[in-house]
């Protein structure tokens, strides 16, 4: 597997591989939330200025992409707030490729940049309803920073804060 950094005229594409990944939620989700979701997904929030983007290739193939946030950027459409410290973002793996480590190694990439960068925390924020994405973070180590919950919309979804200590 590598990881590299997204180029630009793939961006289009990973949009396209986020939708796809994140489309077994809409079941789940109110049409409000799932609308809001999908914006966030199609958003282009991630070509702002020092945002990274990376994917993960197997075979030649693009098999999942993660964005990293650097330190007091605004990495949400809809807060006001900047955090402290970098922020992953729209962790996606292609359905093709589940269960074969690669958001694991998205996030681990993501770490070890952030280390290099001599940051102290690296965070992320997932919705209550990703109790896979959940499991992965918790098993790797990040701990829950529930003062930095938010909840979107008034329908009990919290998106949930969480942060590991590099």
């Amino acid at each position: 597997m590598l990881i590299r950094e997204a180029k630009k005229n793939e961006f289009h594409l990973l949009k396209e591989q986020r939708l796809n990944s994140y489309m077994p939620y809409q079941e789940e989700l109110s049409q409000k939330h799932w609308g809001l979701l999908k914006a966030n997904l199609a958003s282009d929030n991630d070509q702002q200025p020092s945002v990274e983007v990376f994917v993960a290739e197997i075979g030649g193939e693009i098999a999942g992409s993660v964005v990293l946030f650097p330190a007091a950027s605004k990495a949400y459409d809809w807060k006001t707030d900047t955090i402290a410290y970098p922020e992953i973002r729209l962790l996606a793996v292609s359905p093709n490729f589940r269960s074969r480590g690669v958001g694991k190694a998205l996030v681990e990439h993501c770490i070890d940049i952030s280390k290099i960068r001599k940051q102290r925390f690296i965070g992320l924020h997932t919705g209550s309803f990703m109790i896979n994405a959940i499991a992965l973070y918790e098993k790797m180590g990040f701990e829950r920073v529930a003062s930095l919950d938010f909840t979107p919309l008034d329908d009990g979804i919290v998106v949930k804060a969480f942060r590991y200590n590099l």
